[in-house]
């Protein structure tokens, strides 16, 4: 078996803004692998300043699997259990290289009847104007569920937002998640929960910085809305730290992208650790292309969850590209009468 890897640059069409900062462009890589004239690929998509293998020596790491990919697969899994995107990414293309279609890892109803998933739609950071048109366009496209990034702007303004919102749609018409990023101060989270939990929102993400369990254990406890850790798993590799993660935590839900926490195989044992004890999940991608988007919805559609994930990022970018998914009411559809069109795909994988 041969492997190589080559970068690729996302463009956003806009500026996307989370009280992390605003983001331009995405970078990410693709891993072709190669036997038997057969070719696979699988994308290795990091967020900088998020991931933890967001390191200098990524790319190293990238070119010593390609030298050593014919190690057997377990062991190359363990080497690269620090680099929780490139796992993900050696999981699609080995996947993909052992499909009759590279591009359909998972065959099911969702590639092959075009059966679709529940997604949220997403709204930006920005000034208020910014967010309400936002709205207006999810609304417009057919979504029920709403995902909202909060903690940029000032709070009492999103605070109005949210207002505006309710005032016009009850919870049974649209469900709103608010996404904060670890926005919120230890000594304000609480109060702030409080204000938010008027609008009835389905959950909160991440509303403090990750790594202070202690405090947010208490949040969870005290909080007036289900809470969701989102970055808190990040950098959680052994089935001993998730177990002492939920057990101290106790959060309401946990969120899974596959590119940061290690793949496939990763989100099925936080899935079976969550269900234990009774934590509830829902899966994310983290602003990959539609090559890693794609697996991860077919993936996450095998899983038969009704609850709305949240994949449906693949229009972000002006250079992604074109491929069968396509959203549509407020759901991610496979269309079997659509087809990659890209040279990157065709020349490496077709």
């Amino acid at each position: 078996m041969k492997a190589s890897y080559t970068q690729y640059i996302l463009n956003f069409k806009r500026p996307s803004g989370t009280s992390r900062g605003v983001m331009n462009q995405k970078e990410t890589w693709f891993l072709i692998v190669e036997h038997q004239g057969k070719k696979g690929i699988g994308e290795c998509g990091i967020l900088r300043g998020l991931s933890v293998d967001d390191v200098p020596d990524y790319e190293e790491k990238l070119q010593w699997l390609c030298n050593n990919i014919n190690m057997p697969s377990k062991e190359l899994f363990q080497e690269l259990v620090a680099y929780p995107s490139i796992q993900f990414g050696l999981e699609q293309a080995l996947l993909s290289l052992e499909s009759d279609d590279p591009l359909v890892l998972f065959p099911s109803h969702f590639t092959g009847q075009e059966a679709p998933i529940s997604i949220n739609g997403l709204i930006w950071m920005g000034d208020e104007q910014f967010m309400l048109s936002q709205l207006e366009e999810k609304l417009e496209a057919g979504f029920n569920c709403i995902k909202m990034k909060i903690g940029a702007i000032d709070f009492k303004q999103e605070l109005g937002i949210l207002e505006v919102i309710r005032k016009r749609f009850s919870p049974k018409d649209i469900e709103i998640r608010v996404d904060a990023n670890g926005a919120f101060k230890v000594g304000e989270a609480l109060d702030k929960l409080n204000q938010l939990s008027q609008f009835q929102l389905h959950s909160i993400e991440q509303p403090i910085k990750a790594k202070q369990w202690r405090a947010m254990a208490d949040l969870c406890r005290q909080t007036p809305l289900p809470i969701a850790l989102d970055e808190e798993l990040i950098g959680v590799f052994s089935v001993t730290d998730k177990v002492q993660l939920l057990q101290t935590i106790q959060p309401q839900f946990i969120i899974l992208k596959p590119s940061l926490v290690g793949g496939f195989e990763s989100c099925r044992e936080w899935i079976q650790l969550a269900e234990s004890r009774r934590v509830g999940w829902w899966i994310t991608s983290a602003l990959e292309s539609n090559v890693g988007l794609n697996a991860i919805a077919q993936w996450t559609f095998t899983l038969q969850t009704r609850m709305p994930q949240g994949l449906g990022t693949g229009s972000l970018f002006t250079n992604n590209f074109d491929s069968p998914l396509e959203v549509l009411d407020g759901k991610l559809y496979y269309r079997n009468n659509k087809k990659w069109k890209t040279n990157l795909i065709e020349n490496l994988c077709i």
